[in-house]
């Protein structure tokens, strides 16, 4: 098979160090070929990292907007919030009724990156910029949309700690 090498080597200004990673990308003539191949020593935290990117990229969930059906990409799901009967999925640009109930979400998604931050919310740890006390022993996730996310004291402790964790 013929690859066609869009950017050889990325290679760092100067003299490599052991943190600095090489990153090289080849276009291939196929859509179902495309993988992402991660080369380590040792599995570390950040090759775990990229490793859970890439494998949530792929990802999809069915949203609607009143009867129109349209492919949701995990990573692009800033939360889930259930309103009544309802859950809805927030992205950056709109909000999408699911069918599915929040626990059904949670149990799902728990591996890729969604927690639960309050008795109606789960959200998405790769989508939050920042983290804040809050009074009472409440939190607030700011999403990388600049929308403050309430985290409840029930959930703080494991959100916190993920987050740290990374």
């Amino acid at each position: 098979m013929h690859l066609e090498e869009i950017s050889p080597m990325i290679k760092p200004q100067g003299e490599r160090e052991v943190e600095d990673m090489w990153v090289s990308i080849r276009k291939i003539p196929h859509k179902e070929d495309e993988q992402v191949i991660l080369e380590c020593v040792e599995m570390t935290k950040d090759f775990e990292d990229v490793r859970e990117y890439a494998l949530m990229k792929g990802n999809m969930l069915n949203g609607y907007i009143h009867d129109t059906a349209y492919q949701l990409n995990l990573s692009d799901i800033l939360y889930f919030e259930a309103v009544g009967d309802q859950v809805f999925a927030y992205t950056a640009e709109e909000i999408y009724s699911v069918k599915k109930r929040l626990y059904e979400l949670e149990a799902v998604y728990q591996d890729r990156k969604f927690i639960r931050c309050s008795k109606s919310v789960l959200v998405n740890l790769m989508q939050i910029e920042s983290f804040r006390p809050a009074l009472e022993s409440r939190f607030f996730a700011r999403m990388k949309n600049g929308e403050d996310i309430v985290v409840s004291r029930m959930y703080a402790k494991e959100l916190k700690k993920r987050l740290v964790e990374g």
